[in-house]
């Protein structure tokens, strides 16, 4: 049915009489705590409250099902038992590549698929998840994340991006895959070349953060402060080299409403049923991987033909080759990994450091290749070469300025 001009603008007015009511506006509470929200002066004061908060949940959930529930049923119940049901003299390295060291008194420095490998992805991993998509979904839906975009614009624009990327940058904390493909939103090639490499190595993922939880709580906060500062010098450096534009950021701002049950626990759902899909197969195979490995000795002639770049440049001992080839995989392993080689404190912390920047995990580093094919075979070819020379870069200088800081302050 075709409609005339007039006819047009006569539906529009049946419609608005029926849909729109007009009165006296009134200043409600809601609009007050709207606006001191997007206000500078008062916004980012509460935004810095909003994160800390998210943090502090973030820990207390992860810390009271890890430490509470799991670390007793894994280490109490589940590891004795697989220890007492399995034996090890007659199958020796399938008991170490399923159970690990038989010597071992817990899941964690066990590191064999059942043990390790298990208890990684279920305890500590899973209410680290759990707890960091159910906060982010109550802001999503509450209408606060628009809000955080326009206060943190006018600082991403100092490196080339706009608020926008406040959206791949926190969800690059629950998981990368999902960053990447939300780097859609930005504007230019430019924007999603520098966002799909800045969350790749600076940003770790929810399953990282849990376990650094475990391994070095009292350093995390150090260790973000770190990858923070690399994110904002390295975007700066590249918003200068890589040519392209960044346009300015128009955003319509929702008002705020009560966000609704039933939706935050689909939404749940649907983004946690990924990581029982995608991440704990990768976190067992590569224990696998990593204990055939070193079974076959490649880790230990790895380790020493790497020693001169990883103790001299790095600072960090070449036990630490293995827990970079799981790197690849899933970095959460790899950093449980790390807990279990013999070093002092700041060579534990380089280490973290050096695995967030290290190469992005292999989900990741799919879905960049994926998004670089919009342009062709040469559109992956420039994401590639632009990705691993970047990271390359970041790496060493970035890695190797970590040592001399130690070694500045008097403890390497």
């Amino acid at each position: 049915m075709k409609l005339t001009v007039d006819e047009r603008w006569d539906l529009i007015d049946k419609i608005s009489k029926k849909t729109v009511k007009f009165g006296e506006y009134r200043h409600t509470l809601k609009d007050a705590i709207a606006e001191i929200t997007v206000k500078p002066l008062t916004g980012i004061p509460i935004a810095i409250a909003v994160l800390y908060g998210f943090w502090a949940f973030f820990g207390a959930f992860a810390g009271f099902f890890t430490d509470g529930f799991f670390v007793k049923i894994f280490d109490g119940h589940w590891l004795p038992w697989l220890q007492e049901v399995w034996p090890t003299a007659s199958d020796g390295w399938i008991h170490y590549i399923f159970v690990g060291d038989p010597a071992a008194d817990n899941c964690f420095e066990a590191f064999g698929m059942l043990t390790s490998g298990l208890f990684v992805a279920i305890g500590v991993v899973l209410p680290a998840i759990i707890a960091f998509y159910l906060f982010l979904i109550i802001l999503e839906d509450s209408g606060y994340m628009p809000r955080l975009a326009v206060l943190i614009d006018t600082v991403l624009h100092k490196i080339g991006l706009h608020g926008f990327a406040i959206v791949p940058m926190i969800l690059s904390l629950g998981c990368n895959v999902p960053a990447v493909t939300a780097t859609r939103t930005l504007e230019t090639k430019k924007q999603r070349f520098m966002m799909m490499t800045l969350l790749a190595i600076f940003i770790p993922c929810g399953a990282q953060l849990g376990i650094m939880l475990e391994v070095i709580p009292r350093y995390v906060g150090f260790v973000m402060l770190y990858l923070l500062m690399g994110y904002f010098i390295f975007g700066f450096i590249l918003n200068k080299i890589i040519p392209g534009k960044s346009p300015e950021m128009l955003l319509d701002v929702p008002p705020y409403q009560k966000p609704m049950a039933r939706n935050v626990g689909r939404k749940l759902w649907t983004r946690t049923k990924s990581f029982f899909t995608t991440a704990i197969p990768f976190v067992l195979l590569g224990v696998v991987i990593v204990n055939v490995l070193y079974l076959a000795g490649i880790i230990d002639r790895l380790a020493n033909a790497l020693e001169p770049l990883l103790s001299g440049w790095f600072g960090v001992p070449k036990e630490t080759v293995g827990p970079l080839i799981a790197a690849f995989l899933r970095k959460d392993l790899a950093v449980a990994q790390l807990s279990a080689i013999e070093m002092t404190t700041y060579q534990l912390v380089t280490s973290v450091v050096l695995v967030s920047l290290y190469f992005p995990c292999v989900a990741t580093f799919a879905m960049i290749i994926k998004e670089g094919r919009e342009g062709g075979w040469k559109g992956v070819a420039q994401v590639l070469f632009g990705n691993l020379t970047t990271l390359a870069a970041v790496v060493f200088l970035y890695g190797g300025l970590l040592h001399f800081v130690w070694i500045i302050l008097g403890v390497a």
